[in-house]
């Protein structure tokens, strides 16, 4: 299906943009085409980062005969999702606003085996060229009042079009799998229940994040002795 047609579709589908005068439908069309590239520029931006880490992985393996990554995930807003950020912000609702004001579109997770991994893929998506990296936390030197632990980078990725060069932040997680084992089930525990948590369970959740980052270093540890083994 053509974008067109996938507009016309959707049209046919909103009785108030279909009855209303061809400008405000020429309007409409303009704007849901818009969103369509937008969508497509950072999914591409998104492919660029994923493509590079695979890369990297696989150097990893040839030279080090092991893998540092373990997983990679990737989310890319919906539009709805987007609209609902820029009204909450008191944005215009235009692609142009979500590119200007938004750095959050586009995400991806990438789950390590150890905490030296981390780094040094953070370091390689640094040290590339043309990435441009526009922010960065260090929540594993820094956890979160919560425990939480991982560290987050926000990078300019280039997506070549068949015309320009355009630009697209991609927010990339970096974590261990221990770390994303807790995010995972605290997120559950936090935001995907009814129940408010008490003091207690907060707590009781840091104290969990606290137990597992100390297997972490441990785990490194081990890892660091076993390979002056070898």
């Amino acid at each position: 299906m053509s974008e067109m047609d996938f507009l016309i579709e959707n049209m046919q589908n909103l009785p108030a943009i279909v009855d209303s005068p061809p400008s405000v439908q020429e309007k409409f069309a303009e704007t849901f085409i818009e969103f369509m590239e937008l969508s497509h520029l950072y999914e591409s931006a998104i492919e660029v980062v994923k493509t590079y880490l695979n890369n990297v992985d696989g150097e990893f393996s040839v030279k080090f005969q092991r893998n540092p990554i373990h997983n990679i995930e990737s989310r890319l807003k919906s539009a709805d999702s987007i609209v609902g950020k820029l009204q909450k912000k008191g944005l215009p609702l235009t692609p142009e606003s979500a590119r200007k004001n938004l750095l959050d579109l586009a995400g991806i997770r990438v789950t390590c085996y150890y905490i030296s991994d981390i780094y040094a893929i953070a370091d390689m998506l640094r040290r590339r060229d043309d990435f441009v990296i526009i922010k960065q936390k260090d929540y594993i030197k820094h956890p979160k009042k919560s425990g939480y632990r991982s560290y987050h980078m926000i990078v300019n990725v280039p997506v070549h079009l068949s015309t320009r060069k355009q630009y697209a932040p991609v927010e990339i997680q970096i974590r261990t799998i221990a770390m994303d084992f807790w995010a995972s089930l605290e997120h559950q525990l936090r935001y995907k229940t009814s129940a408010n948590l008490t003091p207690d369970i907060s707590d009781e959740l840091k104290d969990c994040a606290e137990q597992i980052a100390e297997t972490d270093l441990r785990m490194q540890k081990l890892f660091m002795q076993i390979s002056q083994l070898e």
